[in-house]
């Protein structure tokens, strides 16, 4: 199996992007809709219309692709770990992707739980606030993407 892995390094490691990008549009997307959503009417056909797309974009875009994205960086962690050792996991770029990581499971568990908020009727939350934190999951992003690439090097 590991063998396979680190045969198939590369694959993995495309794969593991695509999904994670799956992953981070649907955690851009959801939070817009949420600030639409609050402009529409409870009870009508477009709070019906919001709620079923933020289902949606929550079933069928961001848990897919969390788990494959999850699942891919497990599979590189094995690969990297026959080609560098363990050791990898305490560099301080990987640290740091992994804080980022953190966080944006902390926010998919949060967008979940407004999600069920919002289809309750019960989104306590601002127009304001989900403007404002719309592109957290992008920041996340770039600190992980730009912590992978660099490794933190000076050249």
């Amino acid at each position: 199996m590991i063998d396979f892995l680190v045969a198939n390094f590369n694959l993995i490691r495309g794969l593991h992007i695509v999904f994670a990008m799956a992953w981070i549009a649907g955690m851009l997307i959801l939070p817009r809709l949420f600030v639409y959503h609050m402009k529409s009417e409870r009870g009508s056909e477009m709070d019906a219309v919001f709620k079923l797309a933020e289902l949606r974009t929550m079933k069928i875009i961001i848990n897919p692709a969390m788990i494959l994205t999850f699942a891919m960086g497990l599979l590189l962690i094995l690969a990297n770990s026959q080609i560098r050792g363990w050791s990898f996991l305490a560099q301080p770029w990987m640290l740091t992707k992994l804080a980022a990581l953190l966080f944006l499971f902390g926010w998919h568990g949060f967008m979940s739980k407004s999600r069920r908020l919002f289809a309750a009727d019960l989104n306590t939350r601002s127009e304001k606030f989900w403007r404002m934190t719309n592109e957290l999951p992008f920041l996340a992003a770039i600190v992980i993407v730009l912590s992978v690439t660099t490794k933190f090097l000076n050249h």
